[in-house]
Parts: C-alpha cells; sequence; structure tokens
C-alpha cells in the first residue's frame, strides 16, 4: 500500500492485505488502508483485481469486499472506464461468477445478481436478458435460486434507475425492454417452478420473486393464475409464512383502486377471510412471528379495500372483524399497532354524509375497539404484586409478567422503571404505544360520538372505585392500572371533546378530585385537568376545586408530578384567565413561593401562565402588576449575574432570561395610538438592568441571545411604542456585534427593519432614516468580520446575517439595491456557498434567490408595487451586478449541488439558476457549460455533458419541438439540472486535494 506519495499498486493480494490490516488494531493502519482500500474502489485496476479475488479467494469477507466494489464499478464507472466492446466480455464473466457462486454464500451471489441487473440496464443493445441469464446458469437445484434471486433484483435495480447514466428516454425504453416485455415469460417460468416440486412451492425466494414483479404484472394476472394458490398454501407454512403474507398483501395493496379491480378483490376476499381462524391459533400457541404476519396481512387488505368497505360493510364485516380480533388477542401489544392506519382510514369515510348508514353499521365495531383500548393502555402488572395490592386483571394491558417491584408503592418516578423491570427501551416503546393508542381513541370519538367514548371512562372509573376505591390506603392502591387507563383515555379524547359536553363530563369531573394519592394516579388526572381547561372555562363551577387539586399537587416530592402541575397552570391561566383576574395578586405570592422550587421547563410554564393572566386585565392595571411580578424576577436576575462564575452559574442567568421574555411576550396590552405603553413604561425602567448583564457577559453566548431574544420580542410586541427605547438599543446591539462578533445582535436589527420599515403607518420618516442606517453600519461590520475570516469559522453570523438581507431587502429594496454595499454584499453570499451547514446555506440561497428576482418583472418585495422607474433601474443594476459575477454564482451553486450542498438545499440552489435563465438564459447556459468543463477529470465525460448542454438549449428555445412553452422549458432545465448534479453526486469521491477549479474564492471587503 503507498502512503509516501508514490503511485499505488493494487493486486489481489495488497487488497486482500489492506482488508486483513483494517481488522487490526492499530488505528493509523487502519486508516491508511481503508484510504488505499478507497483508492483502489476508485482505479481502473478495481475490474481486474475484483474478478481475479472473486475467482480465486475463498475467503468470504474478501469475496463480499469484491463483489460490493464490482457492483459500485459498474454503477459509477462503467461509462467512464470502460468501452463499450468490452460490454460483452464483463457480462460473460459476471454469469461464469454467478454460476460458481450459485451454492452460495447467498450475500456475494446477491452482490452478483445486483451487478448483472445494474449491467443489463446500462448495455441497451442486450436484448435476450432473460433467457441468456437462464441458459447460463442452467437448470438445477442450486442455480434456481440464483436466477430467482436474479429475477427479484431486476425489477428493483430498473425502479432505482436514477443511479444510472441513463437519458430519462432511455431509462424508459430500457425499462419496457427488461420488464414489460418480458413479465408474462417470468409468470410462466415462475409457475413452472412452483409446480416442480412441494419444497418449490414454498420457497420464500419465489414468493419475494412475485412480490417484486408485481410491480409489472397485472394483478389480476396472478390473482387468476395457479400463483395464487401456491401464495394461499405457503401461508400456512412457518418458513414460508411471513414471505407468504408479504406477497399477498403486496396484492391487496395493486387492488387499492378498487373500482377498477372489483372482480379480483372477489376473489381474494374469501381467501384472505378463509385465514381467519389462524388468528387465534396462532394467539393461543403463542407463534408471535405468525400472528404478527397475518395481522400485516389482513390490515394490508384492510388499508386497500377500506373504501370498499365503507360502501358495503355487511360485505366485508368479516374482514373488519378479523382485524378487530387481532387487535384484541395482542396480548403483548406488539402488532395492534398495525391496525391503527384501518381504523383511521375507515374513520375518515364514515363521518362523511354520504356514509351514515354504514357507520350505523359499524359503530359497534369502534365500541369494541374502544372496550380494546381500554384494556390494553394498562400498565403492566409486576409479578410481585400480591392480589391484594394490585389487581391482576392489569396484565392484559401491556405484558403480565414483566416482574418488577411492587408498583403500588407511589411517589417516585422510578416507579415506571420498575413496571419494567429496568428496562428503558420497553418503557419508551410502550409510553408510544400508548399515544398512537390515544389517536385512535380520536377516531373513535368521530365515529361512535365523544360523549358514548366518554361514557365508557366514567363506566371505567365508576367500576373501579365500587370494587377498590374502599381498599385504598396512602401506601398502596389496589389495581391502580385499571384506573390509570381511563384517565390516559380521556385525556387523549381531549381534543375531540367540544366545551359544550353537558351529559358526561359533569358526571366525571366531581370524581377525579377524589382519586387516591398514587404518582401515576394523581399525574394522569392532572393531565387530564389541564387537557380539559378549555371546558372548564365554559363551566366555572368546577374550576376551583381542580386549581385547588393542582396547587396542591406542588407540594409533592414527585417530580413528575410537580412537572405535570406546571404545565397545567399554564393550560388554566392561559384558558381560564378572565375567570381567575381576581386572584391575580394572590397568584403572585404562590409563584414567588413556588418558582426557585422548579426545574427550569415548569418555571418557564408556569410564568407564560401567570403572565396570561396579567395579560387579562385592564391597561391601567398592566403597568402596577408587571411591577409586581417581574421586579422580583430582576431583582432574582441581578442576584444570579452577581454571582455567575461558572459556566453553570451563568447558565442559570441565560435561564432566568427567559421567564422574563415570557412576560413581554404575553403581556401586550392594547393601547390607543398617542398613548403611553404601560408595558413599555415598565421595560423602560428595568432596560438598564438587561444592559449591564449585557455588557457583563458579552463572552458568554447564551445570555448574549437571550438578552438579544428578549429585546427582540419587545420589537415584535410593542412594535412602534418601542421608539424611546431603540436609541439606546441601537448603541448595545453596536456595541455587542463589535465586541463579540456573535449573529444574535443581528436578530433585533430585522425586528426592528420590519416593524419600523417606511410601509408602517405612524413611523416618523426619520426614524425610518435613522434605522436604515444603523442597519448599514451593522452590515459593514459583519462584512469586515467576513472578510477577516472564512465562512466555516462563522456558520452562525452568516446564517443570522443573510437572514437579516432578506427583511432589509423585503422593506429597503430600493436603497439596498442602490446601495455601496450591494456589491460587496453580492460577492459575500457567492462565498457563503462554501458552507456544507445547511441552515447558513439556506439563509445565503434565499438571500440570491430573493435578490435576483429585481432583475426581472415580479421581485419578491412587500407591500406596493415598487414605481415604475425605480423598478427599471434595480432590474438594471441586479443585472449588471450578474453580468459580472454569474460566473461565480453559477460556478459556486454547481459545486454545492454536485458537491458539497446538503439535500435539504437542493431547492434552492436549482431556484438561483432558474431565475439566471430567466433573466440571462444565453450567458447562463455559457457558464453552466464552463463549470461542467473545469470538473475534475474522470468524474464526466465529454459526451454527457455535451448532451445536457445540448438538451438545455433546446428547452431555452421560444417554442421547443414539442411545443413547450417558455416558462416550460425553463422548468424543465431546472429538472435536468437536478438529475445531473444528483447522478454526478452519487458517484463522485471529492479527491485528496481538494475541489481545484471549483474551489471556492476568499471573500475580500476594503470598506
Amino acid at each position: 500500500m503507498a502512503s509516501d506519495g508514490t503511485a499505488d499498486v493494487f493486486t489481489p493480494q495488497n487488497v486482500l492485505d489492506g482488508m486483513v490490516t483494517m481488522r487490526g488494531n492499530d488505528a493509523s493502519k487502519k486508516t491508511a488502508a481503508m484510504d488505499y482500500l478507497s483508492r483502489f474502489q476508485k482505479s481502473q485496476s478495481a475490474w481486474s483485481v475484483t474478478i481475479t479475488i472473486l475467482q480465486s479467494s475463498v475467503e468470504a469477507e474478501a469475496m463480499l469486499f469484491a463483489a460490493t466494489t464490482l457492483k459500485g464499478k459498474i454503477t459509477f464507472d462503467l461509462t467512464t472506464q470502460v468501452q463499450p466492446a468490452d460490454l460483452p466480455e464483463l457480462r460473460n464473466q459476471l454469469l461464469l461468477l454467478l454460476k460458481k457462486f450459485a451454492p452460495g454464500p447467498r450475500p456475494v451471489r446477491v452482490q452478483l445478481c445486483v451487478c448483472l441487473a445494474i449491467l443489463a440496464i446500462q448495455m441497451t443493445d442486450w436484448k435476450d436478458v432473460l433467457p441468456t441469464v437462464v441458459t447460463a446458469l442452467g437448470n438445477d437445484v442450486e442455480s434456481h435460486a440464483c436466477i430467482l434471486d436474479f429475477l427479484r433484483i431486476l425489477p428493483e435495480e430498473v425502479t432505482e434507475g436514477r443511479k444510472i447514466t441513463l437519458s430519462e428516454e432511455e431509462l424508459s425504453d430500457r425499462t419496457r425492454e427488461l420488464l414489460s416485455d418480458n413479465a408474462e415469460q417470468v409468470i410462466q417460468l415462475l409457475t413452472s417452478y412452483s409446480q416442480s416440486s412441494p419444497a418449490a412451492a414454498k420457497n420464500p425466494l419465489l414468493l419475494e420473486c412475485i412480490t417484486s414483479w408485481l410491480r409489472e404484472v397485472p394483478v389480476s394476472t396472478i390473482v387468476n393464475s395457479p400463483l395464487l394458490s401456491v401464495i394461499i398454501a405457503a401461508i400456512g407454512d412457518e418458513s414460508s409464512i411471513q414471505a407468504a403474507t408479504d406477497c399477498l398483501g403486496t396484492i391487496c395493496r395493486e387492488t387499492r383502486d378498487v373500482d377498477d379491480n372489483l372482480d379480483t378483490i372477489g376473489v381474494l376476499l374469501p381467501r384472505i377471510i378463509e385465514l381467519r381462524p389462524n388468528i387465534q391459533k396462532y394467539a393461543e400457541e403463542e407463534d408471535d412471528e405468525s400472528f404478527k404476519s397475518l395481522t400485516l396481512l389482513f390490515a394490508d387488505a384492510g388499508d386497500a379495500w377500506v373504501v370498499a368497505i365503507a360502501r358495503e360493510p355487511a360485505h366485508f364485516r368479516p374482514l373488519v372483524d378479523g382485524l378487530l380480533e387481532c387487535a384484541a388477542l395482542d396480548k403483548d401489544c406488539d402488532v395492534i399497532k398495525y391496525t391503527f392506519n384501518f381504523w383511521y382510514e375507515l374513520k375518515q369515510y364514515l363521518v362523511l354524509e354520504r356514509y351514515i348508514e354504514s357507520r350505523v353499521q359499524l359503530v359497534d365495531v369502534y365500541s369494541k375497539l374502544v372496550d380494546i383500548m381500554l384494556v390494553r393502555l394498562r400498565y403492566p402488572t409486576p409479578d410481585s404484586e400480591d392480589s391484594h395490592s394490585s389487581g391482576g386483571g392489569g396484565g392484559d394491558g401491556g405484558g403480565s409478567g414483566r416482574g418488577g417491584t411492587n408498583a403500588s408503592d407511589s411517589g417516585t418516578s422510578g416507579d415506571v422503571l420498575d413496571l419494567f423491570d429496568g428496562d428503558r427501551e420497553q418503557e419508551e416503546k410502550f409510553r408510544e404505544f400508548r399515544h398512537h393508542m390515544g389517536d385512535t381513541l380520536k377516531d373513535a370519538c368521530e365515529v361512535m360520538g365523544v360523549s358514548q367514548c366518554l361514557l365508557k371512562v366514567l363506566n371505567a372509573i365508576e367500576a373501579w372505585m365500587a370494587s377498590y376505591a374502599a381498599l385504598a390506603t396512602p401506601t398502596a392502591v389496589p389495581h391502580w392500572q385499571e384506573l390509570e387507563a381511563p384517565l390516559f383515555a380521556m385525556r387523549a379524547m381531549g381534543r375531540m371533546v367540544g366545551k359544550a359536553e353537558e351529559t358526561v363530563l359533569p358526571r366525571i369531573m366531581p370524581l377525579l378530585v377524589q382519586i387516591p394519592s398514587h404518582e401515576k394516579l394523581r399525574f394522569a388526572t392532572i393531565m387530564v385537568f389541564g387537557r380539559y381547561t378549555e371546558w372548564t372555562a365554559e363551566h366555572p363551577a368546577f374550576l376551583q376545586p381542580q386549581f385547588n387539586y393542582i396547587v396542591s399537587s406542588f407540594q409533592t416530592e414527585s417530580k413528575e408530578i410537580v412537572r405535570a402541575a406546571a404545565q397545567a397552570i399554564k393550560f388554566f391561566c392561559t384558558d381560564c384567565r378572565e375567570l381567575l383576574s381576581d386572584q391575580v395578586v394572590q397568584m403572585q405570592q404562590f409563584y414567588d413561593q413556588i418558582l426557585d422550587k422548579l426545574p427550569e421547563p415548569s418555571q418557564e410554564e408556569i410564568t407564560e401562565g401567570v403572565a396570561s393572566v396579567v395579560a387579562a386585565q385592564e391597561p391601567g392595571d398592566v403597568y402596577r402588576l408587571l411591577k409586581l411580578y417581574c421586579d422580583p424576577l430582576i431583582e432574582r436576575l441581578m442576584s444570579k449575574a452577581n454571582a455567575a462564575t461558572t459556566e453553570e452559574g451563568k447558565l442559570a442567568v441565560a435561564d432566568h432570561l427567559q421567564l422574563i421574555t415570557t412576560f413581554v411576550q404575553v403581556v401586550v396590552p392594547s393601547v390607543p395610538a398617542g398613548q403611553e405603553n404601560p408595558a413599555v413604561k415598565y421595560w423602560q425602567e428595568v432596560f438598564h438592568v438587561l444592559s449591564t448583564v449585557l455588557e457583563n457577559f458579552f463572552d458568554f453566548t447564551p445570555i448574549c441571545e437571550r438578552v438579544c431574544r428578549c429585546w427582540r420580542f419587545m420589537i415584535i410586541s410593542y412594535r412602534t411604542d418601542m421608539t424611546p427605547l431603540l436609541a439606546p438599543m441601537a448603541n448595545k446591539l453596536a456595541e455587542g456585534f463589535s465586541v463579540s462578533k456573535q449573529g444574535c445582535f443581528l436578530w433585533v436589527t430585522g425586528a426592528i427593519l420590519r416593524e419600523f420599515s417606511e410601509s408602517r403607518e405612524q413611523v416618523d420618516a426619520q426614524i425610518t432614516e435613522s434605522i436604515y442606517v444603523f442597519f448599514e453600519s451593522q452590515a459593514t461590520s459583519v462584512l469586515r468580520v467576513m472578510s477577516d475570516l472564512p465562512p466555516r469559522e462563522l456558520p452562525d453570523v452568516i446564517e443570522d446575517f443573510f437572514r437579516l438581507l432578506v427583511d432589509a431587502l423585503l422593506f429597503y429594496p430600493h436603497k439596498l439595491i442602490a446601495s455601496s454595499l450591494c456589491t460587496p454584499l453580492f460577492e459575500a453570499a457567492i462565498s457563503a456557498l462554501a458552507l456544507e451547514q445547511r441552515e447558513p446555506l439556506s439563509a445565503a440561497l434565499h438571500y440570491l434567490r430573493d435578490f435576483l428576482t429585481y432583475g426581472g418583472p415580479n421581485p419578491a418585495q412587500s407591500g406596493d408595487g415598487l414605481p415604475a422607474v425605480t423598478a427599471a433601474q434595480l432590474q438594471v443594476r441586479v443585472q449588471q451586478l450578474l453580468a459580472v459575477h454569474g460566473e461565480l454564482l453559477v460556478k459556486q451553486v454547481l459545486a454545492g449541488m454536485m458537491i458539497t450542498f446538503p439535500r435539504d438545499c437542493f431547492a434552492d440552489g436549482s431556484g438561483v439558476l432558474l431565475t439566471m435563465f430567466e433573466l440571462m438564459p444565453a450567458e447562463t447556459t455559457v457558464w453552466v457549460e464552463r463549470t461542467l468543463l473545469v470538473l475534475p477529470p474522470g468524474t464526466v465525460t465529454s459526451a454527457e455533458v455535451n448532451r445536457l448542454m445540448d438538451k438545455i438549449r433546446t428547452r431555452l428555445q421560444p417554442e421547443g419541438p414539442d411545443g413547450v412553452s417558455s416558462s416550460g422549458g425553463l422548468r424543465q432545465v431546472r429538472a435536468l439540472l437536478q438529475d445531473f448534479t444528483n447522478s454526478y453526486r452519487r458517484r463522485y469521491i471529492a479527491p485528496r486535494d481538494g475541489l481545484g477549479a471549483l474551489e471556492a474564492t476568499r471573500f475580500h471587503f476594503a470598506g
């Protein structure tokens, strides 16, 4: 292995030695070996070396590496490294290798089948692919498996044909030749094989092959052939049931257009219903895999035929009952989730007026489904619980038999972990599962009616209280799982319950405040109260008992309950703020006492709640109440800031600033124009405190960000009422960026630009001008920083800066584009395209896209259109700038799309190119071609470039050969470039010496 700069020597032995080194423990040698093998995989020598290894090696890992490498070569390097005249020889070598590896190992055989399939796609003059492969492999049993693998893989690889460097037309033609034209022959081949022996009929490879060809063969052809009986029979065999149910499920999915497949569905439905007795059989035998496979099959059929079920519920009722049975018998809650989508899709039809009769016929199904859910929602019952402390009935709800300590001993959040025997993965799986079941309960509410669902919850609560409430003690609550499940269900249904529900909720709510003290039960009850606050706001008689229950919950030692209580307080104060207005002063005392005892997220939630109550007061009371609530917060802030000498202490300051910001966001009094805003009056008084904190922590990003966030929301909340604070705020923003070089100081400027733009009413023109001058000053400071440091060291600043520029361009286009900063800003945006992070790249690309629109007739501007003369001047300015810097922009965008951009930035990148083609089609075409011609040698052929450019020029003609309009042609150009860059990206591996001619140039600013 060459590692000293000399030429690499790639021999089979060197490659094998490299693989041995990769398995060693020496990190430096492993890195060198990895580099060597990577270079080998791109080399011309890889063709012969991989074939030699496959012909002679006996080591499975080496053979698999060689086969995988060969697959990559055929996929990405065939057109650039193999002459067309040599393709038949390569095909013959592959056929010989397939014959050799027909007995296995299967991973190598599969990779070679992929190789042959990809070659077949690209070798367009090879017309008799299937006969050649079948003849070459022979008719022995071992070859059958190889042929089946190839037949399974071929449609999959053709479908993924965008990896191949064929044009869309060529790929379409090849798809027809390889798949459509061979479909009948393949079905005959598979039918003959299935009839050759009992073992063949149950071979999973046969079933996988049928599944793969279902996209190409009319589904009715399979259903009306002997293959359907083969598939059904295979479902009864343990070794083939998974492949068979997957195949039959795929057949069902292919009949989703029910009106076009009525006859086929008529054949399939009874054959599937015949399998229903096996559901109970597999459940009783605890054959989990077979039970899962059958559930998936019934779910596939239900999903595919849901509209037919809604039309003819009686005819399809056995299928629906089968799905319900799967849900009922799934004691371990492993497969019920596969039915959820069916219940949702069926509900979507049943709630329509035209299906009201079907809804009546199927309402009992959803009623039974709710009963099943109320059991499945139960937490598991640990084995160690005795019958008097927590009942065995709870075990039906989530896996009886998973041991743990006595779960009725409430008080710590560790109880749930005990319920799952310390298995956090199982615990999280159960939590997620319950929330999905909650969605299905909502579906049932829509079909049955909310009151009927709530009545089931009420019945479950009353049944538990009648049986066990008297047995509950402060330390043990028997069968608590049976009570917690309906509470969770009630919470899940909350979104469906209207404010006017008068039938069931008035009976449930008084029961909830009587629920025994148990961590899980109290938590569930609090979450229910928090979910129904909008209903409580309309039924004030229930407010105080609920609110008292939640407030008292802060005295518990359970962190989980305290977090739930804080969240519930937020909802109560938000939705019942008018009802709680007379308690606003007492609430401050509670808030002040409890705040420091809460975790930071709960502090934010309870702060949002009390701020909502303050916001509901008369404007004349706002200043006094802000002082009452926020003065203690400001005092805490100063105390924390003075004591913040560690990172932990500084983070505490940043977190506390968020509480102040919450009041800024929520308390926004409505004040007539010209009157002093009482909120702004208070923030003026404490502004110096925030400024001082900021000054003292310019070197700590989280505090700077939180102060800037607070100020930004002041501008957003109070808008032009913030005029008295603009000057001191601008000074601190300028100082902050100058000292810290942090992008957060640009956030506030963007908000100021928006709220004090020229299009706003009641904004003094002098203030607007001063704000724009301040913006240019900040922009100049950023440009200087970008000139001093490469983009990779400034990703956050670049993101924030270009988001600010988008705002400036939106509200001040006539000033920005005409200014002396326009050119360096454009150059800076181009230099930022060298980044590889999504957020700053998106910001720069959005700015470029918006900027370029001013070169045409439809600029991305705010408010009324620009005067015609101004618009024309801006068009000239943008096009002049593009004439000078357009080629560099094209180079950077194409380099990004082909090599460096994250996938999320492709659309914006192609959008920039599309706009350039709109503005300057001839010049942009030349720039694209020049860029493609300087791509690294060996990564693209001149023929590919010429073919692409010919297509682009054709599409750019005013009237193309197909009569395509200019706008349609431009969209096709965009698609062509996206396809080309996607294809290039998949086969490109960056050279170690950089990007060469595509390397970005450094940005320099002389201002």
